[in-house]
């Protein structure tokens, strides 16, 4: 089996700033991680891979220090890695994004033969907006799963356990597809030492616009229909008051007052 991982690498939720000028991420000095949903896709597909045998790459977009996350991902299990950068590229809503992301498998694809199941975490969790995968899926015009806490290939299909508001459904799609990834019962494996020091030593191959079939016109901030318009720190509210009374119509009363005192009722 073929299978593709897109994975991103993220700035540690605590360190994130933002330039507020371009309105964009400040990656440099910030510690970065994989995304965690995506690390839960590419411990899902190992297991796949496990399963009934096949190759997993992964590819993710960003700038030089992202080929960090994807040695991180070969050292747990992945076969190849390849990164998308391009100064065009910055600065891509997920629109953008996902179509160069789409792009980019195309060429990967030519390359090593279609992917019968591309995996995606189902979120970033610096942007949070859950619209990179389907839109990938789109762009590819596959099907699609979404929110997927296990897997497994019964005949020429997926058959997906994803999570709904209510509980699980079982779900069935044909490949190739797109699988977005949320957290399973499971945690990613972690990597060896000797599976560390090979990854370390890995090339990571860097796909351009010069090496995509991209339409230049969709990448970038040129290509993004949605720009942010304004950051902000939020200001810190004075703390409500706190009614301390003997007993709970003490308390009432208390509250009746300040309410009445202040003209609320």
């Amino acid at each position: 089996m073929n299978i593709l991982v897109c994975v991103k690498q993220v700035p540690d939720t605590t360190e994130i700033r933002i330039d507020p000028v371009t309105n964009t991420l400040i990656r440099a000095g910030v510690p970065s991680i994989v995304n965690p949903f995506d690390a839960y896709a590419l411990e899902m597909s190992l297991r796949l891979k496990e399963a009934v045998g096949g190759t997993v790459i992964v590819l993710s977009m960003g700038p030089e220090q992202a080929k960090n996350a994807l040695k991180e991902c070969l050292a747990i299990g992945a076969d190849k890695a390849y990164l998308c950068s391009d100064r065009a590229f910055g600065g891509s809503d997920t629109l953008a994004t996902s179509y160069i992301l789409s792009r980019a498998i195309k060429a990967l694809e030519a390359a090593n033969g279609t992917f019968d199941v591309i995996f995606c975490g189902k979120q970033a969790i610096d942007g949070d907006t859950a619209q990179v995968g389907p839109e990938i899926a789109e762009h590819l015009h596959i099907p699609q799963v979404t929110y997927a806490v296990e897997t497994s290939l019964c005949e020429n299909s997926i058959r997906v356990k994803r999570e709904v508001e209510d509980g699980f459904e079982l779900v069935s799609v044909s490949c190739p597809c797109l699988i977005t990834v949320t957290k399973p019962k499971f945690d990613p494996r972690y990597p060896t030492i000797r599976s560390r020091m090979a990854a370390n030593r890995a090339e990571i191959p860097v796909l351009t616009s010069a090496d995509l079939d991209i339409a230049l016109s969709y990448a970038g901030l040129k290509g993004s229909p949605t720009k942010v318009s304004k950051t902000f720190t939020p200001s810190l509210k004075q703390g409500g008051i706190r009614i301390s009374e003997e007993t709970g119509i003490g308390c009432a009363k208390e509250l009746v007052r300040l309410l009445t005192e202040r003209k609320i009722i």
